[in-house]
Parts: structure tokens; sequence; C-alpha cells
């Protein structure tokens, strides 16, 4: 097929696409002038130390965080009220689950079928809200508070709820991290089904672990910039000492400094 034939618009777009992105939060410049393209069908990793802009970056291509400078359009659409959210999921850094109104595993996996256009669930949202736990190993416990669960199993419910609306679009921030091993396969397993399902992904982590066999790119971010887009880089052999400080000074603020993260060598 020629260019000049060669089908465009929203449906061929990438599904991310930032230029010249730009983040400063409290007079601190937290992501640098960042270029972006992620197509369809691929599993992205963003790596770097902690303190680098990994989590702001994230946000901000979601329009959490507002930019400073650049742009980001998602599936084709500039961020904003015209960009199809439904077809995104979006997993954020595991945080403890606050101890207000009690809400069964059912309720919160409900809720992520809910847009800012409508306040209803649609009328299966139960049947979809069982087979997405069902498919994360937590439909037995769909009637349980989550704040009676471990933090793995929140983890779980997290996913349930951005998967709940069979998303097109999988963002992940740092979903294993302090979780224990069977629970970070059965994420893998079901970001894999996802995947071969034709979904994008896209995974903040502080190492592959896991994740390594399904991560087709990755992006290593250092002090808010890219320094390295393509095949996963290997980690530094003294980073893996017990006594190696994975924090590097960056200028981030506290709130987007939380965590451990493994430096690459790009």
């Amino acid at each position: 097929m020629s260019a000049a034939t060669a089908p465009s618009g929203p449906d061929t777009a990438p599904v991310i696409e930032a230029v010249n992105l730009q983040v400063t939060l409290g007079g601190l410049a937290i992501v640098r002038g960042v270029d972006l393209e992620v197509p369809r069908g691929e599993v992205l990793a963003v790596l770097g130390a902690n303190g680098s802009g990994k989590s702001t970056l994230i946000r901000s291509l979601l329009g959490a965080v507002p930019l400073s400078g650049g742009s980001v359009r998602l599936f084709g659409e500039p961020l904003g009220p015209g960009v199809p959210w439904l077809r995104v999921g979006y997993v954020p850094q595991r945080v403890p689950v606050a101890s207000g109104m009690p809400s069964t595993a059912l309720e919160v996996v409900r809720s992520g079928l809910l847009s800012g256009r409508s306040l209803r669930p649609p009328r299966d949202a139960r049947t979809r809200a069982l087979a997405a736990l069902d498919e994360v190993g937590m439909a037995a416990r769909a009637g349980q508070r989550v704040q009676e669960m471990s933090g793995g199993q929140q983890q779980r419910v997290q996913i349930a709820r951005a998967l709940v609306r069979r998303p097109d679009l999988l963002v992940l921030d740092e979903p294993t991290s302090g979780i224990d091993l069977p629970t970070q396969e059965a994420f893998v397993s079901t970001v894999r089904r996802m995947h071969e399902s034709g979904g994008t992904v896209v995974v903040v982590l502080h190492e592959l672990g896991e994740f390594g066999p399904l991560i087709q790119r990755s992006v290593v971010l250092r002090h808010g910039r890219v320094v390295h887009d393509g095949a996963p880089p290997v980690a530094r052999v003294e980073h893996a000492g017990p006594a190696h400080d994975h924090a590097h000074a960056h200028g981030d603020p506290p709130s987007a400094a939380s965590g451990l993260s493994v430096e690459v060598t790009p």
C-alpha cells in the first residue's frame, strides 16, 4: 500500500504520543523534554533510579499532572474530554487503603465502569466486575471489604478495577513493589493475556523481575530525561548489592520519589 493510500486517523495513530514533554512541580523541573511514542500492541517498561521522574512522567501522560510544556495525544486525541478514557486502565502505585467507608472488592471493581459522563454503572456491571475479579484470582473474595485484605490482595483488586472496562491501554505504576512472588506471577499472567488480546501495556518498574519476558522495549529516565530507548538494559553489577543506595538526587518533590528503584546502565 502506498503512502498516498495508507489509512490514517485515530484508529492508526500511536496509542501514546508525547512531544517535548515538560513537567515542573514546586518550581523544580521533574520531566525535561521527553519525546515518546508507543505503538499499538507494545509492552513498554519505564525504568530509572528512584527520583528519576518515572511516575511523574506516567501521570502527566494521563493528564493527572499538568504539563509545563509540550503536548500529549492518546489514541490520536489531545489530552482532554476528546480522549476515549474508557479505553484506558490505570493502576497507580500501591498505597494503604484509607480507613473510611468500607467497600467490598466487588464495589471497588464496579466503580471502574463509571465515567465522567455517567455516574450510573451499566446494567451488566456486576457480571463484568465478577469476571474481572476472577481473572486476577479474587472472585471468591468479591464480598470482602478491601480494608481487611493484604496488600497483595488489594493490588489484585486494583488491577481488576482497571481491567473491568477491557482497556486497550493498560498503565501500571510499579505494580509489583512490596508484594509476594505468587501475586507478582498472577499480575504478569493477567497482563500477558491482555497483551495477547491486542492490548498495549506501559509499566513502571524498579526492576524487570517477573515482567522481564514480556517487555519488548524499555525507556530509561535519568534526571527527568530519556537516556535510553530500546531493548531492556542490563543492571550494573554493583547495584545488586544490599548496600547500594538506589535513590539519586534529582529534584523531585518527596511525593514523586517514593519507593526503591534500580539504576540501570543504558
